[in-house]
């Protein structure tokens, strides 16, 4: 993020701008919108700012911009459309204090102004850096389309009843308050005119009032495999409510930029042969947020219902009283076979799928290898990167096809996601010499569908070939 968005107060401030044609006019349709005080230097200003001049909305200098112009401004505009120029006038406003703004000239700019969705007192500001202003403008004209023009009117009102709503106890229940007024009460009231919208206000207050405040929760949510689009509309929501967010190491940056930014975030990381939270600490956790009445997300990659340790969680909280629910999510399995291009039952191939652990608490976990080494068996194993070898060694003991295939899939549905494309004999070596870091997932008894590979330009999708791993990309 090389601008960090504020909103600025303009009220009763100073801004200058040095131009009177087109560049100059979009800048200041915007401008008009604020309080502050625009004083415009060009010698031949285009008629809509003598206009705006005459109507006392900016104050017009037929001249070009000298020094001390801009002595005392908040901000400057170089809208000369002439490079020359806005260098120059540019220079005069540093000199003078002014942060500066060059039209289309990011570089050489101290802030740019972002396209702006317009509910007064609600604004929403976009910005792309500069590097995509079209499409800047293409999602404010979602937004605009999206957010009903009387929000502007409910949120004035609301301003003037903050001090009021000042009597609920803070946190949890003025966000209840204000949700049901802005999203329930609010726009049934404006329906039938912007009279009835304080009493609504009025009448809302008194029933918050007279609610007993909501106990502590806990929502067991799968946040899947690490890509934000495949969380659902219900995680979400548990999300945005959140007092407390308890999640996983393996939970995406992106996906924890969508709690609120109040909620208290705790790290709770486990990783497998390595420096882990213990389960203990995590259950009390639990229980002590939930206890003093915070809505608790238990934030759990892929779905929380594998390999997730959630019923010693639901004890836990289950011991105490605590309410508690379970949000699904995309189990990492789902996510991985679906980037092969495979689907993980087939008929005629295998009526069943096997989700196992190459390790537990104990060490390497063991399973029925004699039936998983039968043909055709398809197994997802979870955590098997460290227990390749294990896993490996216990398939051929039970009479494994050597050539099975196998896939391991590095960063399941991530940008940075890897795939590996070996059999059973290969596994471990390829598996070393690949150097993945990541969580990974191996599928036993299925390779990536064929048929798809000349679609997976954007993956890095590692083959073997002569028991030496090489870049798909290269290979073509």
């Amino acid at each position: 993020m090389d601008h960090f968005p504020i909103f600025l107060s303009t009220k009763g401030q100073r801004i200058v701008l040095s131009g009177g044609r087109d560049a100059a006019l979009a800048k200041l349709r915007l401008l008009m919108k604020s309080e502050a005080k625009i004083s415009v230097f060009a010698a031949n200003a285009a008629p809509e700012i003598a206009a705006w001049a005459d109507a006392g909305k900016l104050a017009l200098h037929p001249r070009a911009l000298q020094s001390g112009d801009v002595t005392g401004a908040a901000l400057f505009y170089a809208a000369d459309e002439d490079a020359p120029e806005d260098a120059r006038t540019a220079a005069i406003a540093r000199s003078e204090g002014a942060l500066v703004n060059i039209v289309d000239n990011l570089a050489d700019s101290a802030f740019i102004t972002p396209a702006i969705v317009d509910r007064d007192p609600v604004t929403i500001a976009i910005g792309t850096e500069g590097a995509a202003p079209v499409l800047a403008r293409a999602i404010k004209a979602d937004l605009e389309e999206r957010l009903p023009t009387t929000l502007g009117t409910l949120a004035r009102i609301g301003k003037t009843f903050r001090r009021a709503a000042d009597a609920l106890p803070f946190g949890r229940a003025r966000r209840d308050f204000w949700r049901d007024f802005y999203f329930n009460t609010g726009p049934k009231a404006i329906a039938d005119g912007e009279a009835g919208v304080r009493p609504a206000l009025d009448t809302l207050l008194d029933d918050h009032l007279g609610k007993t405040a909501r106990p502590g929760h806990v929502a067991f949510v799968g946040g899947g495999p690490g890509d934000p689009e495949l969380l659902t509309l219900k995680a979400r929501r548990a999300l945005d409510e959140a007092d407390v967010v308890i999640y996983d190491r393996l939970i995406s940056p992106e996906i924890l930029e969508l709690a609120r930014r109040e909620a208290v975030m705790i790290d709770v990381g486990k990783e497998g042969f390595g420096p882990s939270t213990a389960q203990g600490t995590i259950n009390d956790l639990l229980v002590e947020h939930a206890l003093k009445g915070a809505q608790v997300v238990r934030l759990k990659s892929g779905d929380a219902t594998v390999f997730g340790r959630l019923d010693e969680e639901i004890d836990a909280v289950d011991a105490h009283g605590i309410g508690w629910h379970i949000v699904p999510g995309i189990t990492s399995a789902s996510a991985a076979v679906a980037t092969i291009g495979q689907s993980l039952t087939r008929r005629g191939r295998n009526a069943s799928v096997r989700f196992i652990t190459g390790h537990d608490m104990k060490g390497f976990a063991d399973h029925d290898w004699a039936a998983l080494a039968r043909p055709n068996e398809v197994a997802a194993i979870y955590m098997g990167k460290k227990s390749a070898r294990f896993v490996q060694g216990r398939l051929l003991m039970h009479g494994a096809d050597r050539a099975t295939p196998v896939t391991v899939i590095e960063n399941a549905s991530r940008p940075d996601q890897r795939i590996l494309e070996t059999s059973l004999a290969q596994l471990p070596t390829d598996l070393a010499a690949a150097q993945m870091s990541g969580p990974a997932l191996t599928f036993y008894g299925l390779a990536p569908r064929a048929a798809l590979a000349s679609h997976r330009r954007n993956t890095d999708v590692i083959l073997t070939q002569n028991q030496q791993p090489f870049s798909y990309q290269e290979a073509l």
